[in-house]
């Protein structure tokens, strides 16, 4: 198969979708890998490197689309991407398109095979493509909660760990799972004062298990959503329904009874956000504050320490990528239902119930599409 790898063009995304040694596992297979030119520029991954790996250095995004028969990318391909996606592509990228209705349609014109990493399952019914991610996510959501504290950036004023004599910030984290993990993690190794909220009560378990009295596990129901959003100096919002829009579980009226500088780190911003007044934003301007509450919402915020998060998303990624090459994409889907419950849009339909709902769209399931 022909695999092409284009240069993320989203306000700084600085990872790429594969590195050089998954390019040497692809060609040492027989795969012909193009790799548009400075793709991984930004994490200090030369045309050379890439070049000595086996891939072939192709000059622009046109050239590497229409020489390419499967797409590896990472952050879901914006306008100008999608204008050169054509039926017989594959797509396999993060997509997250339940809030993204523009895309969405722009993917069905294609009639290309969009497979998202963020809906793929393994055996035990968890999201390994999204894994990696997610656990760069919760990690830097702290790092990212922190620094809006500051006054600065119209924050409390608050250090997360405090200090001798003075209590450390009330750190809230909105669902238990990979996200929430790290945050969680990281928040308690920094000192703060940690509370989670989540509906599943095996996971509460593990958690107090995990971490004893430095951590209280609470059940997510809207009496204690409110009293610890009220609570909270720091939120962090991580609550991951696959494939849909994320709950609205912060409502403007709520927002009102925060303490002023608090601040809101909305982790599940590409599936829409978890707060009403939360908005993608970038790295360029990551903050904006209302009725004066800090709001972080960077869609893409793991492509800030892009070299970690590359190859840790490669690791997971590639095994993926061998298999959708070696078996080409229908096949390798029909003895797979793990990458085949990844396909989200095929041949002009949408294919996963979740984006449909979420878009109020028709949809045919991926069984029925590929004739299973």
């Amino acid at each position: 198969m022909i695999i092409g790898v284009p240069k993320e063009i989203k306000n700084h995304e600085y990872r790429v979708g594969l590195v050089p040694s998954s390019v040497r596992e692809l060609t040492r297979l027989g795969h012909i890998v193009n790799i548009e030119t400075n793709a991984g520029a930004g994490i200090d991954l030369t045309d050379a490197e890439f070049a000595a790996a086996g891939a072939n250095i192709v000059a622009s995004a046109n050239e590497l689309f229409s020489k390419s028969e499967m797409i590896v990318k990472v952050k879901e391909p914006l306008a100008s991407e999608r204008a050169l996606l054509k039926p017989e592509h594959v797509l396999f990228t993060y997509l997250h398109l339940a809030p993204d209705l523009l895309q969405t349609e722009d993917l069905i014109k294609s009639r290309a095979t969009c497979i998202a990493y963020e809906t793929v399952t393994d055996k035990n019914g968890t999201l390994p493509l999204l894994s990696p991610m997610s656990e760069v996510a919760g990690r830097m959501a702290i790092q990212a909660g922190a620094m809006a504290l500051e006054k600065s950036w119209g924050g409390r004023g608050l250090l997360l760990a405090g200090v001798p004599g003075v209590a450390p910030a009330k750190v809230l984290v909105i669902g238990g799972g990979k996200v929430g993990q790290n945050a969680i993690k990281i928040a308690i190794g920094m000192g703060a004062n940690v509370t989670v909220l989540d509906k599943n009560i095996n996971t509460l378990e593990k958690l107090d298990q995990q971490y004893a009295n430095t951590l209280t596990t609470l059940y997510s129901n809207a009496e204690n959503l409110e009293q610890e959003v009220i609570r909270a100096d720091l939120v962090i919002a991580a609550v991951l329904l696959p494939g849909a829009a994320a709950p609205k579980l912060i409502s403007k009226a709520l927002l009102k009874k925060m303490k002023p500088g608090a601040v809101i780190v909305d982790v599940a911003i590409d599936q829409g956000g978890c707060c009403e007044t939360s908005h993608a934003t970038t790295h360029d301007d990551p903050i904006y504050i209302v009725d004066n509450i800090v709001h972080y919402c960077v869609a893409n915020m793991p492509g800030a320490v892009a070299r970690t998060a590359t190859f840790a998303l490669n690791h997971a990624t590639l095994p993926y990528v061998i298999k959708l090459a070696e078996l080409g994409a229908v096949e390798a889907m029909r003895q797979d239902p793990g990458l085949l419950a990844g396909l989200n849009v095929f041949n002009g339909q949408i294919t996963n119930e979740q984006v449909a709902i979420g878009q109020q769209k028709p949809w045919i399931s991926a069984e029925k599409v590929l004739n299973l």
